[in-house]
């Protein structure tokens, strides 16, 4: 037998007397009344039901073993602007405790995807259910245990990050006392008294991580986090998530760079063209689809410059420099090639961040 849990009134179970494995249909009986009613939802989703003969009221969670541990389950998310479809048929599930990449170029459709999820803008079908809540119609038990880095987002410059973080605990309806240890977290002590509108745009990011921790979610969603930040700050902000999911939380997050999902992710989904392509973990995609892992060469003195010595080795597929940083994708075997030539052509590598 299936019970309800989390009961509003009464302490009354309406009690399943139907069960099955994939349909979204379940007959229901209430224990005061006895009157059968039928409920509609996805496996593993929690809803709230009343009973339409007598009034009673409580929670549901619908049976299902392959959501059975996942904390955000999409299923079916679809989502068209005119005649742009932006999310097509959408559905993956991410499990608790994992680290979950949606990975794309820009316009996939991943900022849309996670709008949908939050409720932020609503599907044209399909429907998300985070911790066992539908957004759609328990928006506020679904993003009670969230922190949300959106991709583009602003602070008040003439605050300090102190006042930032007491505004968003006021919001929430935390402690102020909070701010000053989430501002160390992200390593802004230093700047605690400093206004916004000096920092950098690493510094930014951070100060969004932070507002992201007000409330000690156990569920983080991650939209472009290290978009557009310098090497140095990616590597922080790189920090900071593994951190967070050492700590037992959830995080999914969306790139464009194949490099953060390989370095953070237990599992990644591919999207194009608003669909999902492809799912697995970073390592099986990496052998189904051929993808070569990035490599990211310290050299003092580069001036985003690409050396012409690496023009002529096979089995590179794409480099790039941005100020002292090279990026190099390649395959597994090319890589000490791509040392041994930039070593003998007289660049001094200070620094190598590995793939993976």
């Amino acid at each position: 037998m299936n019970y309800f849990s989390n009961l509003i009134n009464n302490n009354l179970n309406l009690v399943a007397i139907t069960m099955s494995q994939t349909p979204v249909t379940q007959k229901l009986k209430c224990p005061k009344c006895q009157h059968i009613l039928q409920a509609q939802g996805q496996p593993g989703q929690q809803i709230i039901i009343n009973c339409p003969n007598c009034g009673f009221q409580g929670s549901f969670r619908f049976p299902g073993a392959q959501h059975d541990h996942a904390i955000i389950s999409v299923q079916n998310l679809s989502k068209s602007f005119k005649d742009v479809h932006a999310v097509q048929n959408l559905s993956f599930s991410v499990q608790k405790g994992e680290i979950y990449g949606l990975l794309g170029p820009n316009g996939a459709g991943k900022t849309t995807t996670i709008k949908l999820m939050l409720g932020l803008i609503h599907p044209d079908s399909g429907t998300t259910i985070i911790n066992g809540h539908d957004i759609k119609t328990q928006e506020i038990l679904a993003k009670h245990n969230i922190g949300f880095l959106p991709e583009r987002f602003t602070f008040y410059e003439n605050l300090t990050p102190l006042q930032t973080i007491q505004f968003f605990c006021e919001l929430k309806g935390v402690k102020k006392s909070v701010a000053p240890q989430l501002i160390e977290e992200v390593g802004l002590q230093d700047a605690i008294d400093r206004k916004v509108g000096t920092f950098s745009k690493g510094m930014v990011q951070l100060l969004g991580i932070a507002q992201a921790l007000v409330g000690n979610p156990d569920v983080f969603i991650l939209d472009e986090p290290t978009s557009g930040l310098d090497a140095r700050w990616i590597k922080i902000v790189r920090e900071k998530i593994k951190m967070l999911n050492d700590h037992g939380a959830t995080i999914i997050f969306s790139s464009h760079n194949l490099t953060e999902v390989e370095n953070l992710c237990n599992r990644v989904g591919i999207m194009n063209q608003g669909r999902l392509i492809a799912q697995d973990t970073v390592e099986n995609l990496g052998k189904l689809l051929h993808i070569y892992p990035r490599l990211e060469i310290t050299i003092p003195n580069l001036n985003g410059v690409v050396p012409e010595v690496l023009k002529s080795i096979d089995g590179i597929q794409h480099v790039e420099a941005y100020e002292n940083i090279l990026r190099v994708t390649c395959a597994a075997g090319t890589r000490s090639q791509v040392i041994a030539a930039l070593e003998k052509t007289g660049f001094k590598i200070g620094f190598i961040q590995p793939p993976g």
